[in-house]
């Protein structure tokens, strides 16, 4: 299988290190905003093409699968080109920026019925597929996640600490991987409310924001995002269960007394990663929906829409 990846910043380097480790793949095409850099990722990771447009790519007859790590505002509309062009796709997170783009891009895979899959990696991380088993097999009912999502950012950087060429956002980036992930281990959610702190005056965007969730189950969710955390970064993931507590931190899984869980032979990999791009091949190869299809995705930016427009009401009375 050959695959073209597109946007070869800080986490497009990461997807083409997961893919070294899936048999049969192939690096055809590697598209970056600068020729330079775009040639450079070719040459490291073997790809014989590089380029500087999706539409490069998506010229090759010998492509048949494109990965997206572009900014967020292109998103939608790139993974609908590449579906025009008959090509599976992989969009990393977010979706979109909008309920409506999201919409139209589930609205052409189920016509194209190709392979639309979304990047929301905390599927496929070991430790939360350890805890998802346990639900799944009935031995634990999840009551209360409980979640911290901490950076601390005053600059438009990169996990390289380079420029990014857009704005990242807690509520439509961060905030999707845990609304997903909520949904994911609890069913459908049914009542969403958020708030947020000021705006930053130079990048434009809320600090800090709370995010209150509640599934069909009746299990709740509670998000605390923030752009302003001096101290351990990243996302931490407390699950409060009837039988057991479980909090994981990425690939790595402790119990509430902080206990290492041993995660070997939960996955054939402790990359989440790696794991969510073997499902995008293996789905291709099988003819199947991925597990973080677009279908099984799209309630998440449904709940985001309504969190958007639940701030903008907010914006309104200040």
């Amino acid at each position: 299988m050959r695959i073209a990846l597109v946007g070869a910043g800080a986490f497009g380097e990461k997807h083409l290190d997961g893919l070294k480790n899936v048999d049969g793949v192939e690096i055809a095409s590697v598209i970056s905003r600068r020729a330079e850099q775009a040639a450079e990722v070719a040459a490291k990771y073997g790809a014989p093409h590089s380029g500087t447009e999706l539409s490069e790519a998506l010229a090759l007859p010998d492509v048949d699968a494109v990965i997206l790590c572009t900014p967020t505002q292109m998103h939608a509309e790139q993974a609908i080109a590449c579906m025009d062009a008959g090509k599976h796709v992989q969009v990393e997170i977010p979706l979109s920026d909008s309920w409506e783009d999201a919409q139209a891009v589930v609205a052409k895979q189920q016509e194209t019925g190709l392979v639309c899959m979304v990047g929301h990696t905390r599927r496929f991380n070991p430790s939360h597929q350890f805890v998802h088993n346990k639900i799944v097999a009935g031995e634990l009912s999840l009551q209360q996640l409980d979640v911290q999502t901490y950076f601390f950012r005053r600059k438009n950087m990169n996990a390289k600490g380079q420029p990014r060429s857009w704005t990242d956002h807690l509520l439509w980036h961060h905030a999707a991987h845990t609304i997903d992930l909520f949904a994911y281990q609890s069913g459908k959610i049914v009542s969403a409310n958020v708030l947020q702190g000021p705006k930053h005056p130079d990048l434009g965007i809320a600090m800090d924001m709370s995010i209150q969730l509640k599934a069909e189950t009746g299990a709740i969710c509670t998000l605390s995002l923030s752009f302003n955390n001096d101290g351990p970064l990243g996302t931490f993931f407390r699950y409060i269960g009837d039988t057991a507590t479980y909090i994981a931190r990425y690939d790595d899984l402790v119990n509430g007394k902080e206990e290492p869980i041993d995660l070997t032979g939960v996955t054939v990999s402790n990359n989440g990663i790696e794991l969510q791009d073997r499902e995008f091949v293996a789905a291709i190869r099988e003819g199947r929906e991925p597990n973080s299809s677009i279908g099984q995705v799209l309630d998440c930016y449904r709940v985001i829409g309504e969190l958007a427009q639940s701030l903008e009401a907010q914006d309104g009375w200040s």
